[in-house]
């Protein structure tokens, strides 16, 4: 019992490690040592999933809030919601774990623990919808092997982060082999940063980013929605940028209940402007869509739903109802959008800027970004990402949901601007730095500028399958040379 709670423990120092500044330095630490002491233990995927469960239960703790303080579900109901989930995403990194254990040579554990990680990552980013928060592969854009993100993605990050802990780890080579191979390998992956896949176009975009720091609890109330749209409308009618941006249902009701006075208020003031804004319409089927709307001076001109839904906020699993039926929230089934929707274009005075919307959970999947730059008819140049986190409460969620949106402009080499209710509002360059934010759960109102960029990264080309066929070959060989 108590080596099993020391490894629960370390699990959430690994996972409290990344929140920290430089974090994707320090859990290399972190798994060395975890590794250190799982290749000596029998019961291998038993402390590994202990070590993982513990990871999980720290990195989504926040879950919590969502059920117990916006949707009023009792507290031991919320608890068991956050554990189950935990499990459940435990199992993946001690299937890995367990796969590697069984290697002999040392050689055979750094390269198949590696590929193991990748393969089991990947998957638990697509069985049920997937759900790849709060992996390594984010804790890398401030760590050593940002630079692999443009070629391989963020499993190529996760891969030679999750090698290098276990060379240090298991390698029979002494202190000084360790240090200077460790220093080559970080050296190259940085070499690779430097280089860029992507150009700018255009000139720089003038930018006002809405926060608007309204409670989950007040935000479908019908005596506060006239005080949101109140603060937006302000906004958009002092703003003198060229693209005013409101996050996630900034408008949360229906988008064909509001007169058209009310509509009109929302438009920009300058014929040289554009709105983006969150808001809740229907498709042709009738159902609900967590949609963002495009709004110039003088009609509404853009409309893009929300393709990957999250599940129990935006679509019941099948045998759930009564879980849906706890909230005191209004939630239900969502239309999804098409996974071919054609971007937002902005128009400058020689140039057309593309720019591709997410809402939210949207840019958690990476893969589904390159895959959607890569096969539009327009060439994408920048990314707008609508959120809102108010469902978690003043937690570290939005932190690591900015961690993400940072992998996603260096995977595929073009900015990302995020406008979210709670924060973090910010805008991020095309190498993943962020240029400005606004502090978490404080309104405010964010002005500045963004160079849109064109060009396709290698990853945006070739999508998770080298590093997917790499890893794969890696444990078959790895495989036939523990069977020798």
């Amino acid at each position: 019992m108590i080596k099993a709670l020391l490894f629960f423990l370390l699990g959430g120092v690994c996972s409290w490690l990344i929140e920290l500044p430089y974090g994707g330095w320090l859990v290399i630490g972190g798994l060395a040592l975890f590794i250190h002491l799982i290749f000596k233990e029998k019961n291998c995927f038993r402390y590994s999933w202990v070590f993982s469960f513990g990871y999980f239960c720290n990195a989504l703790w926040w879950v919590f809030i969502s059920l117990h303080d916006v949707g009023k579900i009792a507290a031991p109901i919320s608890a068991l919601a956050v554990v189950a989930l935990s499990a459940y995403l435990a199992l993946f990194p001690a299937s890995a774990f367990k796969l590697a254990h069984s290697f002999h040579s040392s050689i055979a554990k750094v390269l198949g623990l590696a590929s193991s990680w990748v393969l089991f990552e990947w998957l638990r980013g697509q069985l049920f919808t997937g759900f790849p928060w709060a992996g390594l592969a984010e804790s890398q854009i401030d760590g050593p092997f940002f630079g692999w993100a443009g070629i391989l993605g963020g499993l190529g990050c996760a891969w030679f982060c999750m090698g290098l802990a276990t060379y240090l780890s298991e390698s029979k080579h002494g202190l000084f082999t360790k240090f200077v191979a460790s220093l080559t390998i970080i050296s190259g992956s940085h070499a690779l940063g430097l280089i860029s896949f992507t150009e700018p176009i255009g000139r720089p975009i003038s930018v006002t980013l809405l926060q608007g720091n309204f409670p989950q609890a007040l935000k479908f109330d019908p005596d506060y929605v006239l005080e949101q749209v109140g603060f937006y409308q302000n906004s958009i009618k002092n703003s003198n940028t060229q693209l005013v941006i409101a996050p996630e249902t900034a408008i949360p009701v229906e988008i064909r209940q509001l007169n058209d006075e009310l509509i009109n208020s929302l438009k920009p003031k300058a014929s040289n402007q554009s709105v983006i804004l969150g808001a809740v319409s229907r498709n042709s089927s009738g159902l609900p869509t967590n949609s963002a709307i495009g709004l110039n001076q003088s009609k509404l001109i853009y409309q893009y739903d929300k393709s990957h839904l999250v599940p129990f906020g935006e679509f019941i699993p099948w045998g759930f109802q009564w879980f849906i039926d706890l909230f005191k929230v209004p939630l239900g089934n969502f239309g999804r959008g098409s996974n071919e929707q054609l971007p937002f274009i902005l128009e400058q005075s020689t140039e057309q800027i593309s720019i591709g919307l997410m809402i939210c959970y949207e840019d958690v999947f990476g893969n589904e970004l390159a895959k959607r730059q890569k096969s539009s008819l327009i060439p994408h140049h920048l990314w707008v990402n609508l959120t809102n986190l108010a469902w978690f409460g003043e937690s570290n969620a939005p932190d690591q949901q900015l961690r993400l949106a940072r992998l996603r402009s260096i995977e595929t080499g073009i900015p990302t601007l995020r406008a979210t209710n709670t924060g973090i509002t910010a805008a991020i360059d095309h190498q993943g730095q962020i240029i400005n934010e606004l502090p978490k759960f404080e309104q405010g109102i964010l002005k500045t500028e963004i160079q849109a960029y064109q060009g396709k990264t290698p990853y945006v080309w070739l999508g998770d399958l080298p590093i997917l066929i790499i890893s794969a070959l890696l444990m078959i060989w790895a495989w036939r040379q523990n069977k020798k």
